[in-house]
């Protein structure tokens, strides 16, 4: 097995600072240590971290204020595309909340897309899907299964906006998916959203749109069903 690459000392250092925001270490609205405190609290020099603290300050994360302390800002509303996909590459930090938002935004965003994708280009749906009879009982087979064939759906539209926002989820996407097909019932349920999106794309083009957002509904219950079941003692 070959090992992790290690980190860089700035990639370290952004790492452990979004971390520490997004776990309420460093709480919205608080300032962080002095730049002195905080680069030996990390091991790094402090040209380093003020490299790092110039890119999270572009994001949204943190405010620099000059002869002030730096202050972490409200980045759920301030944030941009830059926030969310660090909050992809560290999800082990995200909160139910924020993956019932990211949910969300799913619901709204799949039908559309599968529509679009059924219309431009259904047969590299259909090639994907006929390989869903070959999954096991694997949950991480079946959440690479399940992002690929929104990868692809992305890809049909012709649209690549869609396929560049959806390709920053892909680790948080993986992550996630293993805990949500660690039940019989999740990996039924999706079983059968595969059979009936492979009937509507032969039958059915615009009944696409309501399949689709009810098997991202019902997701967000399974979900929920899930995290319930893994909390139990």
């Amino acid at each position: 097995m070959i090992a992790d690459r290690p980190f860089k000392p700035a990639e370290f250092t952004e790492k452990k600072l979004i971390e520490s925001i997004l776990d309420g270490s460093y709480p919205i609205g608080t300032n962080l240590p002095s730049e002195r405190t905080l680069a030996q609290t990390l091991g790094v020099t402090r040209p380093t971290l003020r490299e790092v603290l110039q890119r999270l300050s572009k994001e949204g994360w943190v405010l620099i204020r000059h002869g002030k302390p730096t202050r972490v800002n409200d980045y759920l509303s301030q944030g941009g595309l830059g926030i969310l996909r660090a909050m992809a590459r560290y999800g082990h930090h995200l909160s139910d909340e924020m993956i019932s938002n990211l949910m969300g935004v799913r619901i709204a965003l799949m039908p559309e897309i599968a529509v679009l994708a059924a219309e431009n280009d259904p047969l590299s749906m259909r090639v994907h899907l006929m390989q869903a009879t070959r999954l096991q009982e694997d949950p991480g087979d079946f959440a690479r299964f399940d992002w690929e064939l929104q990868l692809i759906m992305g890809n049909a539209t012709g649209n690549p906006v869609f396929n560049m926002i959806l390709n920053d989820f892909t680790p948080l996407y993986e992550k996630l998916g293993q805990y949500f097909y660690q039940t019989p019932e999740a990996r039924q349920f999706s079983l059968a959203y595969y059979r009936d999106l492979d009937h509507l794309l032969a039958e059915d083009i615009p009944g696409i749109r309501q399949r689709v957002r009810a098997a991202m509904e019902d997701a967000v219950s399974i979900w929920h069903d899930t995290i319930r079941k893994m909390e139990k003692p």
